[in-house]
């Protein structure tokens, strides 16, 4: 599954870059940066939260492509993505993304029996689909209504040798996050707002499985997102994100007598966008990701900085 899953992100890429190629030369109508950027996850929107708005540069008539690569370093974790995504018409989204997370302070799980390898790292392939159902970010932005779209992401991770710890904790390695989200771009004021409504039950957006034995949270629930954002210019936005995250495998851990160790925080992050032209854009955050499996990280903060490049046609 997991090489099958690589060959898939590869021959999305591609795939995406041909089209790409295709449309370097075609002067498509999106004003900048209203497609958004590309998340972690391989969607656009921001940095950690999907939008409503379907990615690349294409309008209603035209197809469009992206391709990524973004960079998080917190205190102990390291974080590399890359990905691609297709928007058809301006209405339908198709993405791939896929994450590297150097895991190497989980090592501290050998006091507790478990063989995991010296600088081991978890890797996680999200494929996900979006489609625009209402609304129209652009258009729309001097009424009330905003841009509406639904999606899904599955995800289907490859934990290396720290499998069993996973096995133990009875999360699966496969899951499927629904999600709805409403943009409203406030075109005269340069404010765009988003709300996102996440439906999961992925602990650490999935990097740590999803779900656990009891007394852990097992089945999904419904998680909120935000995302502000302000123009300071055509070419340049400022922004903010919270998303909420489930904190299923605490109460496990608790009952295990390891206190806090398997606590989860919320995520959140504050960035600016730059895009020189329509076909490039970079990204860069403070993301604060709380506490990442405190019990090996000696209950630090994993805050750090972020780094994201898109090219997008």
């Amino acid at each position: 599954m997991r090489k099958q899953n690589g060959f898939l992100c590869s021959l999305a890429l591609v795939a995406a870059g041909t089209v790409a190629t295709d449309l370097a030369r075609a002067d498509t109508g999106k004003l900048l940066l209203t497609g958004g950027v590309s998340t972690v996850e391989g969607a656009a929107g921001g940095g950690i939260s999907p939008w409503a708005v379907i990615g690349s540069n294409a309008t209603a008539d035209e197809v469009g492509a992206s391709v990524n690569i973004s960079r998080l370093k917190t205190r102990d974790y390291g974080l590399s993505t890359y990905g691609a995504a297709l928007g058809l018409h301006d209405r339908v989204e198709l993405s791939v993304g896929e994450q590297d997370f150097n895991a190497a302070p989980a090592v501290a799980l050998n006091g507790l029996g478990f063989s995991v390898a010296n600088g081991q790292h978890i890797k996680m392939t999200v494929l996900g689909a979006k489609v625009k159902v209402a609304g129209d970010a652009v258009l729309d932005s001097d009424t009330l209504m905003p841009q509406i779209a639904v999606g899904l992401e599955y995800k289907s991770t490859d934990a290396g040798t720290i499998r069993p710890v996973l096995d133990f904790l009875h999360a699966r390695t496969t899951g499927t996050d629904l999600y709805a989200s409403a943009t409203k771009l406030l075109l005269a004021q340069g404010v765009l707002l988003n709300a996102t409504l996440r439906y999961t039950n992925a602990n650490q957006g999935g990097l740590l499985g999803f779900g656990s034995a009891a007394p852990g949270r097992d089945s999904r629930s419904l998680q909120p997102e935000f995302s502000v954002a302000y123009l300071l210019s055509r070419q340049l936005v400022v922004g903010a994100e919270y998303r909420f995250m489930p904190n299923n495998l605490e109460a496990l851990g608790r009952a295990a007598g390891l206190g806090n160790a398997l606590h989860q925080d919320n995520w959140k992050d504050l960035f600016v966008a730059w895009a020189p032209s329509k076909n490039f854009s970079v990204t860069a955050a403070y993301v604060d990701l709380g506490q990442v499996v405190p019990g090996v990280t000696s209950n630090r903060r994993q805050s750090g900085l972020y780094l994201s490049t898109q090219w997008a046609f």
